[in-house]
């Protein structure tokens, strides 16, 4: 039998950088098991996902079409696709009044630095963004590569805890 796809959400407080790392990487290694959305607290009026983190992402060959920053409000309402996990991946959204999510999915927050804010040359900011990928994708794998008992709505909000810490 076919484990359920398994709905995420990543949450960060601009949707341009961390978040949008997480969404696009989990959709390209999740294996069919896992659909991957990202949403910002308040992105700004005409937020933009950032170039470094599409040119992190392309040059690891994950797929930047359609990537698009928005607001977690998209996801609050009955129409928006009932989430299992929601994971705040800046420390901001962490300590934010969220939503009350449809379905009351497990929560977690998995910390990363936020790479846009690094200073330096061009090469500098991009490298920023590739550490934050690959820590993305080194805890994203591990989310993945948990057992399907781990991921049963029961137990995935331990397991994903469990993860924040590695």
């Amino acid at each position: 039998m076919t484990p359920p796809v398994l709905n995420v959400l990543f949450l960060c407080t601009h949707n341009s950088a961390r978040s949008i790392l997480a969404e696009a990487t989990l959709n390209h290694i999740g294996g069919g098991r896992f659909k991957a959305w990202s949403a910002g607290s308040s992105p700004r009026n005409n937020q933009q996902p950032n170039p470094l983190g599409l040119k992190a992402l392309q040059a690891v060959g994950i797929d930047t079409t359609g990537l698009r920053s928005k607001s977690w409000d998209e996801f609050a309402g009955a129409s928006a696709p009932q989430m299992d996990l929601i994971i705040t991946v800046c420390d901001n959204a962490a300590g934010e009044v969220c939503p009350i999510w449809p379905g009351h999915p497990a929560t977690a927050h998995w910390g990363y630095a936020d790479p846009s804010e690094t200073q330096g040359s061009d090469a500098q900011k991009l490298e920023a963004f590739r550490q934050t990928l690959i820590a993305i994708r080194r805890r994203l794998e591990l989310l993945i590569n948990l057992p399907p008992e781990k991921l049963a709505q029961q137990r995935i909000q331990q397991s994903a805890r469990d993860l924040s810490g590695s």
